[in-house]
């Protein structure tokens, strides 16, 4: 089954800061991990909100608005798609990510619907 972890954002990468040198070492060393294990599909930060926009239709009209958006602790920072046995699997490595933040970390995982998601009968 595949899933994707989602990290939240804070203020502080909000405001343009990376992530400390550490912290990229660390990251580092959980992806090559995971990605040897066969569990990593793909893993992307994201830059802050400042360098995106959001779009929201409405009764036929779009609306557009661009960053940077209010609520950090509202928007993802990073996401992995990872091919686990289970929802427990998933929860494993989801752990071990946040784990990975030193504890200053927000990870919400789900399931991908579609081909690998529920139903999937390939």
């Amino acid at each position: 089954m595949r899933f994707v972890i989602m990290s939240r954002t804070n203020e502080y990468f909000e405001a343009g800061n990376p992530p400390s040198p550490e912290l990229f070492e660390r990251m580092e060393r959980f992806m090559r991990e995971a990605a040897a294990s066969g569990v990593l599909l793909q893993a992307d930060g994201l830059l802050p909100s400042s360098a995106g926009a959001r779009l929201s239709a409405r009764d036929g009209v779009l609306s557009v608005t661009d960053g940077p958006f209010t609520e950090a602790k509202e928007l993802v920072g990073g996401l992995a798609f990872i091919e686990a046995r289970d929802l427990a699997e998933a929860k494993e490595w989801g752990r071990r990510f946040a784990l990975v933040h030193e504890g200053a970390c927000e990870v919400e995982i789900r399931q991908v619907a579609g081909p690998g998601g529920p139903g999937d009968r390939s």
